[in-house]
């Protein structure tokens, strides 16, 4: 029997810990399994076991577990080998991992869900026993009405007799909770409990597959083929060309051949509408994981995925490749392109699509990433050999790409063409949709009534006290807000530093948008989908439902109306500003404005003809804008990936981003300034910085940062192994022991 467990705790701390094994848990400790064990002087967590072994550890004193959690396993031993890589790749503790892979429901005691039924008492439960019952009551009609309503719901005399609910029962007798406390305290009726799931069970399916296209068939014969010679395969596939059919058959090979699929989206409000099609096919084979369910259901899709009946297909977010699987055979990571799967804050900093091509090789499944936009690393990787390419090229039923306009915006406002942030064609364009019972979607990529408020007197913009950006407006809560830490003030009536009531709204967020459309078109249904809207858990399914069944005429939204949304009826697609894309500054700015401009338009006339897209901006000539014109992907990853190669950055430099942050900020350029010098000693011209970020102070922490490129041939652990042990050098120091540093491996 083993004598010490090594456990990971829910700790941003380095490595396991190892305690010792009561005489009495010896051989009940599984591992993968739960343990409360004592930390410190007096706390306690849920750790999770890695290993059973017989060595005591000579360097501290070994405290006991406390207890067992679990007779069996709530890890595999292919999820523990997925977070031992990504610890070792991402430069991020285990504990990092335990706590952003396992539903908190499961770092501590998980309580089911339970629902109170009723039936007979015992001594009733026999025909002549319940008439006699009956006939006793005639003087009380509502105990009576209520046991009578019992015997018809539940037929405890048949031979299949059913239960029901304590609640659902008091419903439909149509009495109050104290008649069936007085029949329940005579010991007529007797209240027993029963755990109930949370998971929303669903038909079976109904609808067959449809039959593929000839170019759909092409791709799906050519995607089978080239499994047989790569683990990953790169679908390239235009909008509106089919490829969630595609997937649908791939789904059903593999689940005829006794495995599970993961199909992973970046955003949840795709999976209202792709969850709808699978189900129609795939009945209650599927089951959903993401963020917007409750941590309890979290738990039992978890526990359901455990057990002998898990579900065969997952679809979920970024957070669904930490699930249990037992017989994976297929992933499908659907918009591989979005920067969505890259897990920004806290730790792990991780990319859920690499993450999943890691996992599918762990089980000898395959991968397949489908987009119309590829990253120029993943096509980068097709077009080299690293992964298979297939391509699909035409839109399903021949429906015809969208004709894009592009709109001078600096032309229209010399000949004052516009309204508020629309030109005159774009508005034209959307009277007529309306006029004709068509929808409408507008793309702004900023949330908020107004990016910036200004006093037209002095000059004063209301900045955030806790981080270096100014205050967005949300005119409809009345409050100024910082979208870095969530600061808010009530919107000024008169400038605090002038005290002249002269403010002017610089920039058009959502609201703004929403706010003039309404002025414009006041009969119009219009809707916005963006962060503020979509707080609620169902507000996504909401909204986009209401859109689906003609509802709302005009949908307004940011980066979530761009992610493979698919409406049958949209004819008019509105860019309103394309300069907020590319103006970014970063390297990838052009390879997103392109992403999410080309996405946006392939929202238009996917089914009901020829959608029109305009396209605003007052850089007409930025290169970028002529080859989404044209829906030339090639041409823009030939001119991106000559970019790439001459400023050497990725596909063939990787990239870190070495961030520290203080609240001082002389002991922060201190030791942003020693690091530096100590990364140049061993990386030479590979460190850039130390620099400011563009926001460089967010709740209260200054910020700097350190840009190191290494060449994708080096070894990325090599290179990692090298940070790390700067990374400790420092930590041991006590002047900057307070200082936060980490690190950002393949930064988004």
């Amino acid at each position: 029997m083993s004598k010490f467990a090594d456990v990971i705790l829910p700790l941003p701390l380095p490595g396991t810990f190892t305690y010792s094994i009561p005489r009495e848990l010896q051989g009940n400790i599984p591992i993968g399994s739960r343990v409360t064990v004592p930390f410190g002087s007096k706390k306690k967590y849920t750790a999770l076991v890695t290993a059973l072994h017989d060595s005591k550890p000579e360097e501290y004193a070994v405290k006991p577990i406390i207890e067992s959690l679990d007779e069996a396993p709530i890890i595999t031993p292919t999820q523990l080998k997925l977070w031992e890589w990504m610890s070792r790749y991402y430069l991020c503790s285990l504990g990092d991992i335990y706590k952003a892979a396992i539903p908190q429901g499961l770092k501590g005691e998980f309580k089911p869900l339970m629902e109170q039924r009723c039936r007979l008492s015992a001594k009733f439960r026999d025909e002549k026993g319940a008439n006699l019952i009956m006939q006793a009551l005639s003087r009380a009609p509502r105990q009576k009405r209520l046991l009578g309503t019992l015997l018809a719901l539940t037929m405890p005399f048949s031979a299949n007799p059913r239960e029901i609910s304590k609640h659902k029962l008091i419903e439909a007798a149509n009495v109050s909770a104290s008649i069936y406390k007085e029949l329940q305290n005579r010991g007529i009726i007797e209240t027993y409990e029963v755990e109930v799931g949370r998971l929303a069970a669903s038909s079976s399916g109904v609808v067959p597959q449809h039959p593929l296209s000839a170019a759909q068939q092409k791709a799906f014969d050519e995607i089978n083929t080239s499994f047989n010679e790569k683990n990953v395969t790169l679908l390239h596939g235009v909008t509106s060309a089919g490829k969630t059919e595609i997937y649908i058959h791939l789904i059903a090979d593999a689940l005829e051949r006794g495995k599970q699929v993961l199909y992973m989206l970046p955003e949840i409000a795709l999976t209202k509408q792709i969850v709808e099609r699978l189900r129609r096919v795939f009945g209650d084979k599927i089951g959903l994981y993401h963020s917007k369910f409750s941590d309890a259901q979290r738990v039992e899709i978890w526990k359901k995925q455990l057990s002998d009946e898990p579900y065969d297909i997952i679809l979920g977010v970024r957070s669904s490749v930490f699930l249990p699987f037992k017989e994976l055979g297929l992933i499908i990571v659907d918009e591989e392109h979005e920067n969505s799967y890259k897990q920004q804050e806290p730790a792990p900093r991780y990319n859920a699509r690499n993450a999943a091509i890691v996992l599918a090789s762990f089980y000898g499944a395959k991968t397949l990433l489908g987009t119309a936009t590829p990253s120029i690393e993943s096509y980068y990787n097709a077009v080299t050999g690293k992964y298979a390419l297939v391509s699909l090229t035409t839109r399903h039923r021949q429906v015809e790409l969208p004709q894009i306009e592009v709109i001078d915006m600096q032309e229209h406002q010399r000949r004052k063409t516009v309204t508020g942030p629309f030109s005159d064609p774009l508005t034209d364009a959307m009277r007529e949709a309306l006029e004709n019972r068509q929808q409408i979607i507008l793309f702004q990529n900023r949330r908020g009534y107004s990016p910036l408020l200004e006093c037209k007197t002095c000059g004063w913009i209301p900045r955030c006290k806790h981080c270096d950006v100014s205050l967005t407006l949300h005119k409809s809560a009345g409050k100024l807000t910082c979208h870095y830490c969530g600061y808010t003030i009530p919107a000024p009536v008169h400038c605090p530093n002038c005290e002249e009531r002269n403010f002017i709204n610089l920039g058009y967020g959502t609201e703004k948008i929403e706010d003039d459309l309404s002025n414009i078109f006041p009969e119009a249904r219009i809707e916005r989908m963006d962060l503020d809207t979509t707080r609620t858990r169902n507000a996504y399914e909401e909204i986009i439902s209401k859109f689906q069944k003609g509802e709302t005429d005009i949908l307004i939204g940011t980066q979530m109306v761009s992610k493979g949304l698919d409406f049958d009826n949209v004819s008019v697609v509105g860019i309103i500003n394309a300069d907020t894309l590319l103006n970014y500054p970063d390297f990838r700015a052009t390879e997103r404005a392109y992403q999410l401009m080309a996405q946006v338009a392939g929202r238009a006339g996917r089914k009901t003809g020829k959608g029109k897209v305009f396209l605003q901006t007052k850089m007409t000539d930025a290169p970028v804008i002529p080859l989404i014109v044209k829906n030339d992907y090639i041409s823009f990853y030939d001119q991106q990936i000559g970019e790439r190669m001459l400023f050497h950055y990725p596909p063939f430099y990787r990239l870190v981003y070495i961030y520290m942050k203080h609240r001082d900020v002389q002991l922060l350029e201190e030791f942003s300034t020693a690091i530096g010098k100590q990364m140049r000693d061993i990386f030479d011209d590979r460190i850039l910085g130390p620099e400011l970020p563009p926001v460089a102070k967010v709740k209260q922490l200054y910020i700097r940062k350190i840009v190191l490129k290494v060449e994708s041939s080096l070894s990325q652990y090599k290179i990692n192994e090298l940070l790390h042990n700067i990374q400790q050098a420092y930590s041991t120091l006590p002047r900057y022991r307070s200082i936060v540093m980490y690190y950002d491996i393949d930064p988004m």
